[in-house]
């Protein structure tokens, strides 16, 4: 059984980051890409169809009951917390805010864990705070493969720190190295 699903976790700096990463995703890239970014409670989809001027795969916001498969690129919904389901569907909450974000890159990461064990494949971009370092530790602990984003090319360093330091992650690639190390996971 080879990998079955990528997250993303990222926050200050993360449309950048993401507009490097994606045009490096190849147009039959199949994994399912699940994006968490901490965004304004008030964005609107702008930021997706600004995410698909840069990728060859669609790029869709995520929905409750919405099947996760690829090739697509799922990006959580501004003010949602974005749960992974045993179905391999999505579920929204209002729960309250993780690292005062909702979405929580670590509610998402934890959940699609546990649905996708050592199937997943989760990376923590650039950020202002400690959010996804649970959740990266979690997906490590599941067998799963963890990569982030090296400090020095991140436009904020204390996400990828923060991640670094509690997980130990397999891979700390500068984010020019990202897309293509993705590339060499999709079997």
């Amino acid at each position: 059984m080879g990998y079955q699903a990528v997250v993303i976790g990222a926050s200050t700096g993360s449309f950048q980051a993401l507009k490097i990463i994606l045009p490096y995703l190849s147009s039959d890239f199949s994994l399912p890409v699940i994006i968490v970014v901490h965004r304004h409670r008030h964005s609107n989809t702008n930021f997706e169809h600004q995410l698909s001027q840069f990728s060859s795969i669609q790029v869709l916001q995520a929905e409750p009951q919405l099947p996760i498969s690829g090739p697509s690129i799922f990006v959580a919904p501004p003010n949602y917390h974005l749960l992974i389901e045993e179905g391999r569907t999505f579920s929204l909450s209002l729960e309250k805010p993780v690292h005062f974000a909702r979405p929580s890159i670590d509610i998402t990461f934890e959940t699609a864990a546990q649905v996708y064990g050592s199937g997943l494949i989760g990376v923590i971009l650039t950020g202002a705070n400690e959010d996804g370092s649970y959740g990266l530790t979690e997906i490590k602990k599941k067998g799963g493969v963890t990569i982030v984003q090296s400090p020095e090319s991140a436009a904020v360093s204390e996400m990828p720190t923060a991640a670094i330091n509690r997980s130990a992650p397999h891979k700390v690639l500068a984010v020019e190295e990202i897309g293509p190390f993705l590339n060499t996971l999709d079997s």
